[in-house]
């Protein structure tokens, strides 16, 4: 069971990576750095800079709450994997692709438990927001599409628009659709919702 943990902390260890990277890649963006004789841009050595951040506040998140999501392991699986990747190759399109490649996964795990009947989401969230079956198979179908809305919209972004651009949409404008499109989905699904009252009197 997950320990109580201040939100603000919370918040400062799953944001923080994502804003660092940001940072990071302003600072360097448009400089060049040679390692071993090869040169790497300023992106790509923001990208590689930003995996052991990611890593080390997922640790510090792990041991102040004593578990991460599924979700957070996974994405964290690949960032190191397309981080690594970017690395190896000298290639920012691997660490641009990584967003499809997770938007895209999350689009077709949903929508293959949508097939078999069964909302997968459920088995992830249900522990944070108990919810009919019912509201729970809305919720991840709208989430599945929503995905994979998101998965296309970055391929055609980073293949189309600069870095710069690229690099603002990832770190601000996919997260706060996504935050916004819950909230709305949330209230949206309220009478699905099994309260405290409910549980009481069954």
């Amino acid at each position: 069971m997950a320990k109580p943990i201040n939100p603000i902390v919370k918040q400062v260890l799953e944001l923080g990576p994502t804003i660092a990277f940001f940072l990071i890649y302003l600072w360097i963006r448009d400089d060049v750095f040679t390692f071993g004789g090869t040169e790497y841009t300023g992106f790509i050595v923001a990208a590689i800079v930003f995996v052991p951040i990611l890593l080390v506040a997922m640790a510090i998140l792990w041991k102040l709450t004593g578990e991460l999501s599924r979700m957070q392991v996974f994405t964290a699986v690949m960032v190191i994997f397309f981080g690594g990747l970017t690395a190896w190759f000298n290639d920012e399109r691997f660490f641009k692709m990584k967003t499809t490649i997770v938007y895209g996964l999350f689009a077709v795990l949903l929508g293959i438990g949508l097939m078999r009947g069964q909302s997968w989401l459920a088995y992830v969230m249900n522990d944070m927001m108990p919810m009919r079956e019912e509201g729970w198979m809305i919720l991840t179908r709208r989430l599945c599409a929503a995905f994979a809305v998101m998965a296309v919209a970055n391929e055609i972004i980073w293949r189309t628009m600069s870095t710069d651009a690229w690099v603002k949409i990832e770190t601000f404008a996919f997260p706060v659709a996504l935050m916004a499109f819950l909230m709305w989905q949330f209230m949206a699904l309220q009478p699905y919702l099994i309260s405290d009252e409910t549980t009481d009197d069954s």
